[in-house]
């Protein structure tokens, strides 16, 4: 179903070891701060299951709301969304759910990444949420797909395609087996995502820091404004294929432009930080906040493209730091 789709409950794993944690007293308090206020915003709507390592089970419980429910798996790395099943419903099986387990090989096995207890966790969250696991040999992540419920899905050749994760695989292959375990019958194809995310600690372009679908026949755009940016010419291109592009019922989208923010760079490099990258929850959005000039911009458009929804902005700088934002490290279990 559409994300926006009442959830059961919402996944997330808290950050245990190598960058995603960090090395210094400094940032092991920033990465904990970070991921524990995403849980506890969401927490205020709709219950919260946290994987979290047999060493961090005390850490874990000091920095989360009391209502959080913890289990304790060994991880690797704490983006539930890559890592942990990407959840289905059928609408003949009223009571069903079912969790799609995607191989993980960490990104398209970075070299800097680890992924053996990682790859594990698509089962065992299947396991615990009491869905019925349903295997793909697709290498696949849930931040590389987004979905309007309605048979559509979003995707980027640099991802499904590429030589790390499925090497020589077809448009036509990922499209079978998508709509296999998905229930989709139309792929949309990005050409590429965020140049940052093309770098170190990136995803090799997953689409969920680019574009969304907030209902069927709408999709909010990543609108890097700046031609000084690299990402100018990425979002021209990419609004050029959406705007082209038609939905599963064959009805071409509404477009809306949220802004990106107004910095362009850190310390290392252009940045990728995107307001596309919220979460929602019954009843909210859990948005990226960068204290930018556009955070507030950014909310108000969120909160028009919601409507009946409270938005509530995390700064989400600690997170793309190490890279990915506030939806890569969420996973919405749907209501059945």
């Amino acid at each position: 179903p559409e994300e926006g789709a009442p959830h059961d409950r919402l996944w997330l794993a808290f950050p245990t070891s190598g960058y995603a944690l960090g090395e210094s007293a400094e940032e092991i308090e920033s990465a904990r701060t970070t991921w524990a206020a995403v849980a506890n915003a969401a927490a205020e709507f709709e219950p919260v299951s946290m994987i979290v390592a047999p060493r961090d089970e005390d850490v874990a419980s000091r920095y989360l709301d009391g209502s959080i429910e913890l289990h304790v798996r060994e991880l690797d790395d704490a983006w539930m969304r890559d890592i942990g099943p990407t959840f289905v419903v059928d609408d003949e099986r009223p009571g069903w759910l079912g969790a799609v387990t995607w191989v993980f090989n960490g990104w398209g096995a970075q070299e800097w990444a680890t992924w053996g207890f990682d790859a594990e966790i698509g089962a065992a969250v299947a396991e615990l949420s009491g869905a019925e696991r349903i295997a793909s040999s697709l290498v696949n992540e849930g931040g590389g797909i987004h979905v309007d419920g309605l048979g559509t899905v979003i995707v980027t050749e640099t991802v499904q395609r590429d030589p790390g994760r499925n090497p020589g695989i077809s448009r036509e292959a990922v499209e079978v087996e998508l709509a296999r375990t998905l229930g989709t019958s139309h792929t949309i194809w990005l050409p590429r995502g965020l140049t940052r995310d093309a770098q170190k600690l990136g995803t090799r372009g997953h689409v969920d820091i680019v574009a969304t679908i907030t209902e069927p026949g709408v999709i909010l755009l990543h609108d890097q404004r700046d031609p000084a940016h690299p990402d100018f010419q990425i979002t021209a291109e990419v609004r050029q294929v959406l705007s082209e592009a038609t939905d599963a019922r064959g009805e071409a989208f509404r477009i809306i432009n949220l802004p990106a923010p107004a910095t362009l760079r850190d310390d290392e490099d252009f940045v990728d930080y995107s307001y596309v990258n919220h979460v929602l929850v019954n009843d909210g959005v859990i948005a990226c906040s960068f204290g930018d000039a556009r955070d507030a911009d950014a909310a108000a458009i969120l909160s028009d493209a919601y409507p009946g929804r409270r938005v509530v902005s995390v700064d989400a700088r600690p997170l793309f730091a190490r890279g990915g934002g506030i939806h890569c490290i969420t996973q919405q279990q749907p209501a059945v």
